[in-house]
């Protein structure tokens, strides 16, 4: 006969740890039936039940800069232009279109 249940073992990040518990708690799952939950999906799945991959890279988001970022990347612009390092605004949205998948 099969046991019941097995015990796991692993080492998490204290700060993920709080975080994802505060998040189940505040859902009314323990972690041990997330983590059941977890591996059931992978059996399902055949595989992690998500995506793994490296995040695509964003463009500068102004919205996010300090004053002092925002001018400092106006100032890269600008010393590009003066360079010659500049090509026709088309070329480069389609290049964003592309590396940003829009």
């Amino acid at each position: 006969m099969a046991a019941k249940s097995a015990n796991l073992y692993a080492r998490i990040e204290p700060e993920v740890k709080e975080k994802a518990e505060s998040i189940l708690s505040a859902l009314g799952i323990p972690a041990s039936s997330a983590i059941n939950m977890f591996y059931k999906q992978i059996i399902l799945q055949r595989g992690l039940p998500f995506e793994v991959k490296i995040p695509s890279s964003r463009p500068v988001d102004m919205s996010f800069l300090s004053e002092t970022e925002l001018n400092e990347e106006l100032e890269k612009g600008y010393a590009d232009i003066k360079a010659g390092r500049a090509r026709e605004a088309s070329a480069v949205f389609e290049d964003i279109r592309k590396d940003y998948n829009l």
